[in-house]
């Protein structure tokens, strides 16, 4: 398959701007990481309501396309003849590379470094047999059910956190990174889950694709996905969503991921329904999944100016208004990234941090030719 699958581009942008969904509600809130990790307090129905709608299930979707992603570059590098992974593993490390400068200097929650260490793991799956890859899976997806049980059996014999939190939205950037640095094993806890999950997930991508789920031959196939993933997941992840803050782990963890393969058979169907030329918004949320690694970044980057004492300090001056003005600020971010995409690609056939990518990729001496 050497043509460009629409439909992912569409897909990834639909998951970049769904993942600032759920980091917009850490921004806005005045004790930043610290307020979110003690899953304390009542957030209110309308707020409780509106974070389902995005938490853990664009994290889902991202994750299942970063495994189809890497499926196309292991075709990719056999039908040109490269060992495998080859160099594959230099791009994963420049993605860990990135995530670590994104945790440092912009945001606690990055997912690039808990991708890069996957991608690490699952390069040498992707071509082995149906066999060896199904074992992984269920040993991967064994692991990870286990450590949600945990965790939610410890919430439930404890509780959530509580009590004061730091005034995290009036730091300085300084103070942050330094804050970041010194609680690292905290904030990068959740690599945890996201390994084994993204082993998963990206071993289940990779499945997906080969059985032609973006294909028009998969309709019967995306059908079965959005009936368990929005028939079966949007209920149950809408009950443990209102279940409490000790169903945290079951809700973004279990049930999200596969609230995304509903949300992945969905998107897919309707791109490939569509018959007319694409429209302004189809053309932006393109626009911004063909710069996926860049808008990540950089919206995070920008809801950090919006919320943060050191930029516009909104979170601390709009407080009385949560919830009703966090939507409004990821909107307002999302429709930037969607123009600013949009008029970069004009100039450009990729991002700005996707072309550094380009430029450190092909600095190592060519892969040898199998």
């Amino acid at each position: 398959m050497t043509r460009r699958i629409d439909a992912l581009d569409v897909l990834r942008g639909v998951a970049i701007m769904g993942t600032l969904g759920t980091n917009i509600w850490i921004f806005t809130a005045p004790g930043g990481p610290a307020e979110f990790l003690q899953l304390g307090g009542d957030p209110g129905v309308v707020e409780t309501f509106l974070r389902f709608l995005s938490n853990g299930k664009f994290l889902g979707l991202l994750t299942l396309l970063f495994g189809v992603g890497l499926e196309l570059q292991h075709r990719s590098a056999l039908r040109k003849g490269l060992a495998w992974p080859g160099r594959y593993l230099w791009r994963a490390s420049l993605l860990f590379v990135e995530g670590a400068l994104h945790f440092v200097l912009v945001f606690e929650f990055d997912v690039l470094m808990g991708y890069a260490i996957t991608s690490m793991i699952v390069a040498y799956l992707i071509g082995r047999s149906r066999r060896v890859v199904t074992a992984w899976m269920v040993a991967a997806g064994t692991l990870h059910v286990a450590m949600v049980a945990l965790t939610t059996a410890a919430l439930m014999m404890t509780g959530p956190g509580g009590g004061d939190t730091l005034p995290y939205a009036r730091l300085g950037w300084l103070d942050q990174v330094a804050f970041r640095l010194q609680n690292v094993v905290v904030f990068r806890t959740e690599l945890v889950f996201i390994v084994p999950m993204g082993i998963v997930l990206f071993l289940l991508g990779a499945r997906l694709l080969r059985a032609g789920v973006f294909e028009e031959h998969g309709a019967g196939l995306r059908r079965k996905l959005i009936a368990v993933g929005l028939g079966l997941g949007v209920p149950l992840n809408l009950a443990t969503s209102f279940a409490g803050p000790e169903w945290f782990a079951v809700d973004r963890y279990l049930l999200a991921p596969m609230v995304a393969l509903g949300l992945l058979g969905l998107i897919t169907s309707v791109v490939l329904g569509m018959r007319d030329a694409p429209g302004m918004l189809r053309r932006g949320i393109t626009g911004v999944g063909r710069t996926a690694l860049s808008c990540y970044v950089f919206q995070n980057l920008a809801a950090s100016i919006l919320c943060y004492g050191w930029g516009l300090g909104l979170a601390d001056r709009l407080d009385s208004f949560r919830p009703w003005w966090v939507p409004l600020a990821w909107a307002g971010i999302c429709l930037l990234f969607l123009v600013l995409s949009s008029l970069w690609l004009r100039r450009f056939s990729r991002g700005p941090l996707e072309l550094a990518w380009q430029w450190a990729y092909q600095a190592p001496s060519p892969a040898r030719r199998t």
